[in-house]
């Protein structure tokens, strides 16, 4: 961990991506907690990557918003690196809080409304955001209330841009049609992600949970919103499915004109929250001080490849490849200390995963010996006690492993244990064939199978086993595969 970025003292790491990694700093003549973004030291001499880089800073800076995450500086490390210094989100993203409570209806009417607001600056200033999601919803302490930011426009386009050349990319469940399908953007596109993002919120559950973006460029109309849990009158209903419409130019003619509507809609069902309309955590906000008053609270996180090759599977589906229960024999086991997040690698620095505080209890980090009669082969395994991968348990936990195979398998694992088994879903990500199942009620929550070609004889298996779908996701999300 660098002392220093710039003129900022560096408190910690929070977290890493394919282009970047970022760090809770200190601005000591500002005395204010700062989130540094540093473009990754693998993309140093990649001037495509280091002007996508610098064009998330200029779109930001361009944007002055409450809602829109700020940048307040920039500048270049001795290495050539360049950074970005934004606003920190002391109190976690949208994605933390649904897996910890949820929201009420006017709590999720006023993350709508606060998204709307930042995506509306965006698209004031001709600034297109393309990926509207929880894990990009920020919030931060502001004078005793909590307020939602939009962040990471790392896919985000001038429409101008967008209007000639769009590059196929996006989150599968929350990509508009059109983006899906690569064809010109405009703020429409935006407007429809906020629709999936409301959805979620309001009803619990996604409109969609599409494994592919190929998926995503052909939508059938979503589930009713309303459930005997959760009733909603059909106005709303009908609110949601107008912004979720494949056709944009059904849709609503703006963000702003959604909102309204939905607004107007939940009239009476979403009470306006009491401030604050979400409650702050004192454990999270620290006034004053320097770095070491200030705690490791949430951010975004994006995971740190250690070269150009290292290889990342999305967790669309909660997908990953299997693994004989059995064939875990020979491990060293030891227990850790907590962490907000923990990231973990094996002996041969081959996989490294990210896994929450609570499952960073038994890691194996060793070698394993594949069922199909290798040699030993490298592995990792990370859970919440040594037996958590029992079919008949109740533990969480992601194990990953290398195993000979020229195809992948026409059948993975099987659950007898979980009472609904999903169907094989079939996929490419970056030249990798993979083959993903699904098990849902199970003893434990929900267990997850995915095989991937890696190269011409060898497969990476991964099996995730884990109590909800967002911790599933984040994990899945974290795995990346060095080497091969």
């Amino acid at each position: 961990m660098p002392s220093r970025l710039g003129r900022y003292a560096v408190r910690r790491r929070i977290g890493s991506g394919a282009f970047a990694t970022v760090w809770l700093a200190y601005d000591e003549q500002l005395d204010a907690p700062v989130a540094v973004k540093v473009l990754a030291d693998n993309w140093t001499d990649d001037h495509q990557a280091r002007r996508r880089f610098l064009e998330e800073g200029r779109y930001l800076r361009r944007v002055e918003s409450p809602h829109v995450v700020q940048v307040f500086d920039a500048g270049e490390l001795d290495d050539g690196r360049p950074y970005l210094v934004m606003s920190y989100a002391d109190q976690g993203t949208l994605a933390d809080g649904l897996e910890i409570d949820g929201l009420t209806a006017g709590q999720a009417l006023e993350v709508v409304r606060q998204v709307g607001a930042g995506l509306t600056a965006l698209h004031r200033r001709d600034i297109l955001h393309r990926d509207v999601k929880p894990a990009n919803v920020l919030f931060r302490s502001d004078e005793g209330s909590v307020r939602a930011m939009v962040a990471d426009l790392g896919l985000g386009k001038a429409l101008d841009v967008s209007s000639r050349l769009t590059a196929v990319a996006g989150t599968p469940s929350f990509v508009a049609p059109e983006q899906a399908q690569g064809e010109p953007l405009d703020a429409r596109a935006d407007q429809y992600s906020l629709g999936a993002l409301s959805y979620l919120l309001l009803a619990g559950r996604a409109p969609y949970s599409h494994a592919s973006l190929a998926a995503a460029a052909r939508p059938v109309p979503p589930p009713p919103l309303s459930t005997p849990e959760r009733p909603y009158d059909d106005a709303v209903d009908a609110v949601l499915r107008r912004a979720l419409a494949a056709d944009r130019e059904e849709r609503w003619p703006d963000v702003e004109a959604y909102v309204d509507a939905l607004a107007a809609a939940l009239d009476g069902t979403a009470a306006g929250p009491p401030a604050p309309w979400l409650p702050i955590d004192p454990e999270l906000t620290q006034p004053g001080g320097g770095p070491a008053a200030y705690p490791e609270a949430a951010q975004p996180a994006e995971q740190d490849p250690r070269s150009p090759a290292a290889r990342r599977w999305p967790a669309v589906l909660l997908g990953v490849g299997a693994l004989v229960a059995g064939a875990l024999g020979g491990f060293a086991w030891e227990q850790s200390r907590p962490d907000p997040d923990v990231t973990v690698s094996d002996d041969d620095g081959t996989f490294e995963v990210t896994v929450p505080a609570s499952w960073h209890r038994a890691v194996a980090t060793g070698s394993w010996t594949p069922p199909t009669g290798d040699g030993e082969e490298s592995a990792l395994s990370v859970g919440t006690d040594r037996d958590w991968h029992d079919p008949e348990g109740t533990g969480e936990g992601v194990f990953v492993g290398v195993l000979g195979g020229t195809e992948l398998p026409e059948q993975l694992p099987q659950h007898p244990e979980c009472a609904v088994a999903g169907p094989r879903s079939d996929d490419v990500h970056d030249g990798d064939e993979m083959r993903t199942v699904r098990y849902e009620d199970c003893p434990g929550g929900l267990t997850v199978e995915r095989a991937v070609q890696v190269t011409a004889d060898r497969l990476v298996w991964i099996q995730v086993r884990s109590r909800d779908r967002a911790t599933a996701n984040r994990v899945l999300d974290s795995v990346a595969v060095y080497g091969m």
